[in-house]
């Protein structure tokens, strides 16, 4: 009996510890496997997210905006790939967009005119007054804005304001004063190039004025009453009416001088007082009110062939750069009448008409007057 107790008695020693081990290896296994699922899934494993299913040509591909990163933390991100069969990675969808910085333009621009182009057109073109392109080349327009030509060189200022010479004697304060801009203004300005530290320019540097202004020298026919005897042909030119006139009297309502309600050229501003309206060579002008013509014939100051009719009424309209004139000192029109030809004679860059409006000597925008085009 006691013989047979210590041979069962070492067989279940024996017994446990090799269930021991097993249990060891069992336990040594399912780490393993847990480990193995923890770094790479299998592929039959369905995901919380499923892959994203073919886009075809008929569906838009929507490419979510993630924010920018820096350049240096986009060098290091991992691309797009896949990891296995239907298992993506997630990675960062870099943004192609580029956002290119607007700045302000601080160099002087050279444009060459071209035939149909206006000084109110080009300012357009180029973002600025009208005013800072005839303050640019005064040398070659004399603030007249029908002295422009095809073939002409224009300076176009990047901003508004006074592109200056600087003369023998100017500081930045006594400029600054002339032009009514500010000191601070001129100093910053990036395209003068000016050191902050000493700000100092010699004669005869170019100098952007930002803000500034200063006055026209207008190029102008004066009012020519239908009374008036003595006016001086020489200074204003062959088609200047010297007598003394009575007829007409007009309504007070005007008629589009045109066949064309629309402009080609320059609009109403304060370089330019009156409004380029479209018309091709030889077409009709005609007169927008009724009333006496005080100026028939060739006018100086590029105004070219002019008709001025007085209407009796304190109101005076001008047609200028006629092709021909088709009416003489002294004649009664009515509103509607033809008056003349359209053209481009005087300083033009194209036919087209001149037209102006006055009222007891002064300027009115022709808008006001004129019935919706």
């Amino acid at each position: 009996m006691i013989k047979n107790k210590n041979v069962t008695g070492g067989s279940g020693l024996a017994d446990r510890l090799i269930s021991f081990i097993a249990w060891v290896i069992a336990l040594g296994i399912l780490g393993y496997a847990i480990y193995l699922w923890q770094v790479q899934p299998p592929a039959y494993i369905p995901l919380l997210q499923t892959p994203p299913a073919p886009v075809t040509a008929a569906e838009p591909v929507i490419v979510p905006t993630l924010p920018q990163e820096t350049p240096q933390a986009n060098a290091t991100l991992p691309p797009y790939q896949a990891v296995s069969a239907g298992v993506f990675s997630i990675s960062r969808i870099p943004n192609l967009r580029t956002t290119i910085p607007t700045r302000p333009r601080t160099d002087i621009t050279q444009y060459k005119v071209d035939t149909g182009d206006s000084v109110f057109g080009i300012a357009s073109f180029f973002g600025v007054e009208p005013e800072t392109i005839l303050w640019a080349n005064y040398d070659l327009l004399n603030d007249n804005p029908d002295f422009l030509e095809p073939g002409m060189e224009l300076y176009i200022p990047p901003v508004d304001g006074v592109y200056y010479q600087w003369q023998e004697g100017d500081t930045l304060e006594a400029v600054a004063q002339t032009f009514e801009a500010e000191i601070e203004n001129i100093i910053a300005f990036m395209g003068n190039k000016i050191d902050l530290f000493n700000p100092v320019l010699e004669p005869g540097v170019m100098v952007m004025i930002p803000g500034g202004h200063r006055e026209f020298r207008q190029w102008l026919i004066p009012t020519i009453a239908r009374g008036n005897a003595g006016v001086n042909s020489t200074a204003l030119g062959p088609g200047a009416c010297t007598g003394s006139y009575d007829g007409a009297y007009g309504s007070g309502a005007f008629v589009w001088p045109a066949s064309n309600h629309y402009l080609s050229g320059n609009d109403y501003w304060s370089g330019h007082l009156g409004l380029d309206i479209a018309a091709g060579e030889g077409a009709n002008i005609y007169a927008s009110d009724a009333g006496v013509v005080v100026f028939a014939g060739w006018a100086n100051g590029g105004y070219g062939n002019t008709v001025v009719v007085d209407h009796g009424n304190g109101y005076q309209t001008l047609y200028a750069h006629m092709s021909s004139v088709g009416v003489g000192c002294g004649t009664s029109v009515s509103a509607g009448r033809t008056i003349g030809y359209s053209g481009s004679t005087g300083n033009s860059t194209g036919a087209h008409l001149h037209f102006e409006v006055r009222l007891n000597g002064g300027f009115v925008n022709p808008w006001f007057v004129l019935p919706a085009p």
